[in-house]
């Protein structure tokens, strides 16, 4: 076919697209003929994109971590953007479920990987004066990190520990949601009070959630996975990229973050409190929480010691020998 060939050919299908949904292809062509050729610049935006950095302090490694959170944020919204379309697939596709669950990971690693930059990519005594710039906001406040977790599992599962056993599917979800196990890390556990980190966090986000939690009652991606097939669900790979995923949410992350609060906020002579005064030290170990997206796929050993060895690191590095 030559190339005056091709054009007609595509000419002709264009035609019977834009017929179908009636509209008229001269009109489109005209735009076509008038509109300016795309830039990179202007296809993403990149004036505004680097116009974001907007400091509130004079140290300069507060630009570091205003993008260094930015890009973090990217990242969950591109982990939402695959949780997205498992949760809507109605195939059941195993190939399907097992790809989208690879690219997750692949943003978890990178994200895991880059969090070198909080750990020792900037200046304590810089960070711990432009912090005190930054009361009460918080990365506790990440709402797209709540949503990741939604989608992954039934609120149940996200219930405290402590509490988790007296609930369960049956109970509504304005309910379920009140026991969350993030709220705490944001209560003073003496007087019951919430900061006012947590405050604005509800009263900002807790309609989305509710409503999102709503929408995937039954239909998370735990959900998507019970309702396999057998012979899926027993799949090895598949559930490598489950195990994968929930060691990377409820493990890996937090433990990464620990290792950033320790790097900014111990001291010999007392912690430094977080800027949104979460509780830190009780929030963020793994196995404080025992947070697991998907429990059935693990031996009731493999969930009571969960992420007992990453923390025992954090508190006695000696102690654990991690590769």
């Amino acid at each position: 076919m030559t190339d005056k060939e091709r054009v007609k050919s595509q000419i002709s299908k264009l035609e019977e697209k834009y017929k179908n949904s009636g509209q008229d292809l001269s009109s489109y062509l005209d735009g076509l003929l008038y509109q300016r050729y795309l830039t990179y610049w202007d296809y993403i935006h990149l004036d505004t994109l680097l116009s974001l950095q907007v400091p509130r302090t004079h140290f300069p490694d507060e630009e570091i971590f205003i993008m260094y959170h930015q890009i973090t944020e990217l990242y969950f919204k591109l982990i939402l953007h695959e949780q997205k379309q498992l949760v809507d697939d109605k195939s059941q596709d195993l190939d399907f479920f097992i790809e989208k669950l690879r690219r997750i990971n692949s943003y978890y690693t990178a994200l895991i990987s880059s969090f070198g930059i909080m750990i020792k990519g900037m200046e304590k005594e810089q960070f711990l004066q432009y912090r005190m710039a930054l009361l009460p906001a918080s990365g506790f406040q990440s709402a797209q990190y709540r949503m990741i977790e939604i989608y992954a599992t039934p609120l149940e599962n996200l219930v405290h520990a402590s509490k988790r056993e007296e609930f369960s599917s049956e109970d509504d979800i304005e309910t379920l949601y009140e026991h969350i196990y993030w709220k705490r890390g944001a209560t003073d556990m003496a007087t019951g009070e919430k900061t006012l980190t947590l405050k604005q966090f509800e009263y900002r986000y807790t309609p989305r959630f509710i409503r999102i939690a709503k929408q995937l009652k039954n239909n998370t991606i735990y959900h998507k996975y019970l309702g396999l097939p057998l012979g899926h669900r027993q799949n090895k790979e598949l559930i490598e990229a489950m195990k994968t995923m929930d060691m990377n949410a409820n493990v890996n992350w937090p433990l990464m973050h620990m290792g950033s609060a320790h790097r900014y906020l111990s001291r010999d002579t007392g912690d430094i409190e977080a800027t949104g005064g979460t509780n830190w030290k009780e929030y963020l170990p793994p196995s404080f929480q025992k947070v697991i997206f998907f429990p059935n796929i693990y031996s009731e050993k493999e969930k009571e010691e969960w992420g007992k060895q990453w923390v025992d690191h954090i508190y006695n590095p000696n102690k654990v020998n991690i590769e």
